[in-house]
């Protein structure tokens, strides 16, 4: 429903493309969210390791989700649009049509996901070059980044794919052109996933060293030769196609997009907090990280000046905040390793049947159960003797270790529901644990961080909010509007509109700061610490039968 008062403003759009689906959300010229819907997307799994979408399928959630939220809306209100979404490879030939990225030649399966860690070989010999390109992310690439991803094309899918693709699109990129018939990339995805600079550009050197002088050839135009800043109007506007497809006015602008942890950052990180006395209450936005949690967690860094942090992603410029350089820690699977920690459980069905009686989702009642059983003492205390290290997909920082694999200390004989509640609990503990561990080497590298920001589906569950206060010792803010991530896409549109004249940080006003219980956790913070040390310890004496 949208009221008369509403239809005197002006509106944009803002599209999130997340891992396993589609959101969409109406934003008036205040930020303030008037409509929203999500739909959920397929994702393939062929074998381990090997995440795949199709583009198709994204667009149209893209286009379901954009009908839904402007419904009744008077379309010469809505201003702008802008797109995030999540840093997967998208592949199609020189006529735009999708190439299969699979062995079995399915096209219409042209997605290689972001959490896809197919690459292992390639990112292992990417990064024994030491090419000077590699100290802006963190000294050592990533297997989720784009370079691992095309050699592995190159070298496993050449006749069907490699020699037949047109176009390399990030994702975010890759909507940017369907919604305008434009192939411009963003300074945001091609800085940070693909090795370019915004004062150098692409290096040559680079990718002759690897063994991709195929992109070089062409002037870089499969990877991208013309580059905007996120939120700059690309083209001419939405396409009569594209505008068709989403019920949106043709001709109205779209925006260079972002990816959607630096959305999530954008909508963030500039929360107004006076009132709460906050340390970082007359501080700029440099003493603050923007942690956006979802399927994987990313925390997002600003500072003037760059800041090379071992392990970490980036300096960045203007990937996220104009002028300002942007580092950016992550955990390859957070939300994801909570579901499979509590999905695989003996007692989940238990758990199942007893939230849907008591109108809860799982995690509710999993808080609640908590309560329950803690007694007197703060909850956090029921885990004195379990401990998780929560790199099940591998570390992504501050270690950039891909074998690094889970493990759990102090497991029992029981099977029930409190046993379930208990790894649930020291599962969040232990991303919490290694939120501390990001933090702390970004400190040590020359930032000033005192506050942390939250947004993302993790940051709705209070536990997940709580154990990040009391274990890293600072104060989170969270945003009154809960949809961060839809608001900063939705900025991206009032930028690309002309409405406004360049992107600014969304000043949503902060919602709750918490208490933190900082010497418990100094002690499971040790043995945290312990556990990594002791797995690197094992895998030695094996390897040296």
């Amino acid at each position: 429903m949208h009221s008369k008062k509403q239809a005197s403003l002006k509106y944009y759009v803002g599209i999130d493309v997340g891992s396993a689906s589609v959101r969409a959300a109406l934003v008036d010229e205040f930020g303030t969210v008037v409509a929203h819907a999500d739909q959920p997307i397929q994702i393939w799994e062929p074998q381990p390791d090997h995440y795949e979408q199709s583009s198709a399928d994204i667009w149209a959630a893209c286009c379901l989700v954009t009908k839904k939220v402007v419904c009744g809306v008077d379309a010469s209100r809505i201003r702008g649009v802008g797109f995030d979404a999540t840093c997967s490879l998208v592949v199609v030939d020189k006529q735009f049509q999708p190439l299969a990225v699979n062995y079995e030649g399915q096209n219409y399966r042209n997605v290689i996901m972001w959490m896809d860690h197919r690459a292992v070989s390639q990112v292992e010999r990417i990064n024994a070059t030491q090419h000077r390109v590699l100290s802006y992310v963190g000294g050592v690439m990533s297997v989720e980044m784009q370079p691992p991803k095309l050699l592995w094309i190159k070298e496993n899918l050449q006749e069907s794919c490699w020699e037949k693709a047109g176009y390399f699109f990030d994702l975010p990129d890759f909507l940017s052109w369907k919604a305008t018939g434009v192939t411009a990339r963003s300074l945001c995805t091609v800085v940070c996933k693909w090795t370019y600079t915004s004062d150098g550009g692409w290096d040559d050197g680079f990718w002759k060293m690897i063994g991709l002088e195929d992109l070089v050839k062409d002037k870089y135009e499969k990877i991208g030769n013309h580059v905007l800043s996120p939120g700059e109007s690309v083209g001419k506007g939405l396409t009569p196609e594209a505008a068709k497809d989403l019920g949106l006015p043709a001709g109205i602008a779209v925006a260079a997009s972002l990816i959607d942890a630096h959305a999530g950052g954008l909508g963030v990180i500039g929360a107004d907090v006076k009132g709460y006395n906050l340390p970082c209450e007359n501080e700029p936005i440099t003493s603050r990280v923007a942690m956006i949690c979802g399927t994987s967690s990313c925390h997002m860094g600003v500072s003037e000046t760059p800041i090379f942090v071992p392990g970490v992603w980036g300096p960045y410029f203007s990937a996220m905040v104009p002028g300002l350089w942007l580092n950016e820690g992550g955990q390859s699977a957070t939300g994801k390793l909570i579901d499979h920690v509590v999905r695989g459980h003996v007692a989940f069905p238990e758990l199942q049947s007893k939230a849907a009686a008591s109108a809860h989702s799982i995690y509710t009642y999993l808080n609640s159960h908590l309560d329950l059983i803690k007694k007197s003492l703060p909850v956090g205390f029921l885990t004195v003797d379990l401990h998780v290290w929560p790199d099940f997909h591998g570390n992504r920082s501050p270690l950039t270790d891909l074998t690094l694999k889970g493990m759990v200390v102090g497991l029992t004989l029981s099977r029930g529901l409190d046993e379930l509640a208990l790894i649930y609990l020291a599962t969040i503990q232990a991303i919490a644990l290694g939120t501390r561990h990001i933090l702390e080497t970004i400190q040590a590298a020359g930032h000033h961080i005192n506050t942390l920001f939250l947004c993302g589906g993790l940051s709705k569950n209070p536990l997940f909010v709580q154990m990040h206060a009391d274990i890293t010792g600072k104060p989170v803010v969270l945003s009154k509007e809960v949809e961060s991530v839809l608001v900063g896409a939705a900025i991206l549109g009032a930028c690309a509109s002309g409405d406004f004249v360049s992107i600014q940080v969304c000043k949503s006003q902060a919602l709750l700061k918490l208490t933190f219980l900082y010497r418990f956790y100094d002690k499971k913070y040790e043995v945290f610490l312990k556990l990594v040390e002791h797995q690197r310890e094992y895998r030695s004496i094996m390897n040296s039968f």
